[in-house]
């Protein structure tokens, strides 16, 4: 299967403004491209591309004063399955966790465990451990949860997230990235995009999904406590410890977004 991907976003700046973009593919799919996603500027600007520390591709501009629109289109292929499944994937204790799977055991700015650990522990001590604890973990979430875009925003915690009881699909992954690691379970927070393919209709407005993934068993294995099923077309843009580390735009000045488009269709012959 192919799957066209791309975005068109525009920025108003009162000043020139020095940007950091987050909106490539990740890496690891770079194979599967029949066309790149490559970033085109409007106007056009210098551009220097880097990897951060999570592996991610990163862009650096100077965006003018005005408007600066941001496009890109991409082919890329996809195995057409749904997202694995380890039902027998098991929980490694903390003394044998490899070093680079630490960090992400580690409270960050929106994953507060801290405030959570006993309420996690309260809810999840007596589930089974490994992949029935994480499932557990999803299940909640999922339905503690109630979605909505109106109900977004930028500075809500894993914390307040469980409080309310409301959001988006970055408040589904910091809350239960949180809760596992809480549990001892290493959870990295995830962006990319998510197309509805094999999904009854109808179908809300495309945009850029959140997700997480836990380390299992040696390897790291992909949940998704917004949507709570496996799901085709998944294509990974970047990962870090939450949504601090994997940012569409920082920008150091003044910014405002005015337009935001994404496309995640199927691409027939």
């Amino acid at each position: 299967m192919e799957i066209r991907v791309g975005f068109d976003i525009s920025y108003d700046c009162p000043q020139p403004t020095p940007m950091i973009l987050t909106l490539n593919v990740h890496f690891t799919r770079v194979s599967d491209f029949v066309r790149p996603d490559h970033l085109i500027l409007l106007p056009s600007l210098p551009m220097q591309g880097y990897r951060d520390g999570f592996g991610n591709w990163c862009t650096r501009i100077v965006a003018p004063k005005g408007r600066t629109r941001i496009t890109a289109d991409g082919l890329i292929r996809d195995s057409g399955q749904p997202d694995p499944v380890a039902p027998d994937a098991r929980q490694h204790a903390v003394q044998d966790l490899p070093e680079e799977a630490l960090i992400f055991l580690m409270g960050s700015r929106y994953c507060d465990t801290d405030r959570l650990s006993q309420i996690a522990w309260d809810l999840f001590g007596k589930a089974p451990f490994g992949w029935a604890r994480v499932q557990a973990i999803c299940d909640f979430v999922h339905r503690h949860i109630r979605f909505g875009y109106e109900h977004a925003r930028n500075t809500r915690t894993a914390y307040e997230a469980f409080e309310e009881g409301r959001g988006v699909c970055r408040d589904f992954a910091h809350l239960a990235i949180t809760l596992c690691r809480c549990m001892n379970i290493p959870a990295r927070y995830c962006t990319g995009y998510l197309s509805d393919i094999g999904v009854p209709p109808p179908y809300g407005p495309m945009d850029f999904a959140a997700w997480m993934e836990v380390y299992l068993d040696g390897r790291w294995h992909t949940f998704d406590p917004r949507n709570n099923m496996p799901r085709i077309g998944r294509i990974l843009m970047a990962r870090g410890r939450d949504a601090v580390d994997v940012a569409l735009s920082n920008s150091f000045g003044a910014s405002t977004l005015a337009s935001f488009l994404v496309v995640t269709d199927e691409v027939t012959a």
